[in-house]
C-alpha cells in the first residue's frame, strides 16, 4: 500500500468528471413523470443490445477487479472456473425460468410477487430480507472495493471515495429509474469492454513468454487436478455465486422489460457468454500474479500486473474502468432496493401509504447509504462480505426454485426448509481467518473435528445450506408420494 500512483485530488477529480457524464446523460434521458411501474421495469420495450449491456454492465462490478483474482491465489483454476461458471448460470436459468415468469405474471415486476403468489406472506418476508440483505451486502462490497482502489493508488482515505461515489448516483438514479439505468448501462458497458480488452493485450503482451507455462513452472499446485481446493473452490464459488445472483431483483427488472421473449433468451445467452469469459480473465490474472510473486496480496492481485510500470495511462484507465464497473452496478442495485420496497413495502409496514410509497422508498434508500458509507469506510475483505450474502441466499434458492416445479410444497414446509439451511449454513460459516465458525472451534473445539473439515469450512458451510433444504423438501415430497 505504499505506493501512490495518483494524487489523490486527481483520483477524485476523475470519478466526479465520469459521474457528471452519466449524470448529464440521466438528465436527457430522464422521463420527466414517472408511474410506479415506469420507475422498476421502464416501458417493457428492451431491445437486444440494450438488454445484453445492461445485463453485463449489472453483473460485473469493481467486485471483479478483487474477488476472482483474490479466489484464485488460493483456489486455483477451479475457484476461476467456478466463479466464471457461478457468474453466467443464473442467466443461463432465466434463459428458462423467465419465460415461464414472464407468462404466469405478465405485468410483473420482481420475482417478490411470484414467491407471495406461490408461498404466501411469511415465505415472503423471510425472502425479502435475503434479497434486501443480499443487494445492501453487494452494494456495501461495490464501494468498499473502488474505495480500496483509490486507496492503493492514491491513498485516498476510504470515506472521501465512498461518500462522493454515492452521491454521483444518488444523483441521477433516483429520479431516473431503471430506464436511466439502462441507458447508462450501454456507454459504462462500452467503457469496460474497451478497457478490459486492452488490459488482456498489456498484460499477455509483456509477460514474454505463454502464461500458463508460466503458471505451470511457478504455481503448479493451483492448476493440477490432485489440488483438492480446485474441487472445493469451484462448487463453493459456482453454487454461492449462481444462488445469490437468482435473487437479483436487477435481473428479474430486466426479464420483465423485455419487448418479448426472442429478445430476452438472445440477451440472456450473449450476457452469459461476456460475464463468463470477463470473470474467467480477471480470476486467471490471479494466477499469473501469484505466479511472478507469491508474496503478493491476494485483493491486488490484478493491479500488480497492471501497475508494475507505474504507467499513468494505464493508472487512469484502471480508474476508469472501476468507475464505470461501478456506478453501472450500484445504479441497477439502488433502483433495485428501491423497486422492492415500492412493490412490497406494505408487505412490511400495512401503515405505509400506497400513494407516497415512492417518497418513502426514498427515504430508506438513503439510510441504507448512510450504512453503506460508514461500513465501507471500514474496508472491509470484499470477497467475504460477498460470501456471508451469498450463503443467505443459498439456504433458499432450492425452496423457492423447486417449488415452482412441485405444488406439493406448501407454506409451512418452505419456511422449515429455509430456516434450517440458514441456521446450518451459518453454524459452518468460518470467521475472516477462515480458521474456525460459530460451530466449529467454538460450541464444538478443533481437536474434534476432522482435517478436511476443518480446511474447507467455506465449502461446508456452502454445502450444508444447499443440501438440508434438499434433504427436507425430498422427504417431505417422498412421504406425500405413499399417502
Amino acid at each position: 500500500m505504499e505506493k501512490v500512483y495518483l494524487s489523490s485530488n486527481s483520483s477524485l477529480t476523475v470519478i466526479l468528471l465520469m459521474g457528471l457524464i452519466f449524470i448529464v446523460l440521466g438528465h436527457f434521458n430522464r422521463k420527466k413523470k414517472l408511474d410506479n411501474s415506469y420507475y422498476i421495469v421502464g416501458d417493457r420495450n428492451e431491445n437486444t443490445f440494450a438488454l445484453t449491456s445492461s445485463i453485463s454492465a449489472s453483473a460485473l462490478g469493481a467486485w471483479i477487479l478483487f474477488g476472482p483474482a483474490s479466489a484464485a491465489t488460493w483456489g486455483g483454476i477451479g475457484a476461476v472456473t467456478g466463479y466464471a461458471l457461478g457468474t453466467a448460470a443464473p442467466m443461463l436459468f432465466l434463459y428458462n425460468f423467465g419465460p415461464k415468469i414472464r407468462k404466469e405474471l405478465p405485468k410483473g415486476l420482481s420475482l417478490t410477487e411470484f414467491i407471495d403468489k406461490r408461498f404466501g406472506k411469511i415465505v415472503l418476508k423471510i425472502c425479502l430480507f435475503l434479497i434486501i440483505f443480499y443487494l445492501t451486502i453487494f452494494l456495501i462490497a461495490e464501494i468498499t472495493a473502488i474505495s480500496s482502489l483509490l486507496k492503493y493508488i492514491s491513498n485516498t482515505p476510504l470515506w472521501k471515495t465512498s461518500a462522493l461515489t454515492l452521491l454521483i448516483c444518488l444523483t441521477y438514479i433516483l429520479k431516473g429509474g431503471f430506464k436511466l439505468s439502462i441507458e447508462t448501462d450501454k456507454y459504462q458497458f462500452i467503457f469496460l469492454s474497451i478497457i478490459i480488452i486492452l488490459s488482456i493485450y498489456f498484460i499477455l503482451g509483456n509477460l514474454g513468454s505463454s502464461s500458463w507455462d508460466l503458471i505451470k513452472n511457478k504455481s503448479s499446485n493451483l492448476i493440477d487436478k490432485d489440488y483438492i481446493p480446485n474441487y472445493t473452490a469451484f462448487l463453493t464459488f459456482f453454487i454461492a455465486v449462481a444462488a445469490t445472483n437468482l435473487f437479483h431483483q436487477g435481473n428479474w427488472q430486466r426479464v420483465f422489460s423485455a419487448k418479448n421473449n426472442n429478445i430476452l433468451k438472445t440477451s440472456l445467452i450473449y450476457s452469459s457468454i461476456i460475464t463468463f469469459a470477463i470473470v474467467f480473465w480477471f480470476g486467471y490474472t490471479g494466477l499469473i500474479s501469484i505466479s511472478i510473486n507469491s508474496e503478493i496480496v491476494p485483493d491486488l492481485a490484478f493491479f500488480e500486473i497492471m501497475l508494475k510500470n507505474q504507467n499513468l495511462v494505464i493508472v487512469l484507465a484502471i480508474l476508469i474502468l472501476a468507475i464505470s464497473l461501478t456506478l453501472s452496478t450500484i445504479d441497477t442495485l439502488i433502483n433495485a432496493i428501491s423497486s422492492v420496497f415500492i412493490i412490497n413495502g406494505r408487505d412490511l409496514n400495512k401503515n405505509i401509504n400506497k400513494k407516497n410509497i415512492k417518497i418513502k422508498s426514498n427515504y430508506i434508500i438513503i439510510i441504507i447509504c448512510l450504512i453503506t458509507f460508514i461500513i465501507s469506510s471500514k474496508g472491509l475483505s470484499i470477497l467475504y462480505l460477498f460470501l456471508l450474502a451469498d450463503l443467505f441466499c443459498c439456504a433458499a434458492v432450492i425452496t423457492i426454485f423447486y417449488g415452482f416445479f412441485n405444488k406439493s410444497i406448501n407454506t409451512k414446509i418452505a419456511t422449515v426448509s429455509i430456516t434450517s439451511g440458514l441456521i446450518s449454513g451459518v453454524l459452518f460459516f468460518p470467521n475472516q481467518n477462515f480458521k474456525s465458525s460459530i460451530l466449529i472451534g467454538n460450541i464444538i473445539s478443533e481437536n474434534y473435528i476432522n482435517n478436511f473439515i476443518l480446511s474447507n469450512l467455506l465449502f461446508i458451510s456452502f454445502m450444508v445450506a444447499i443440501l438440508i433444504p434438499l434433504l427436507i423438501l425430498l422427504i417431505y415430497s417422498l412421504r406425500n408420494s405413499f399417502k
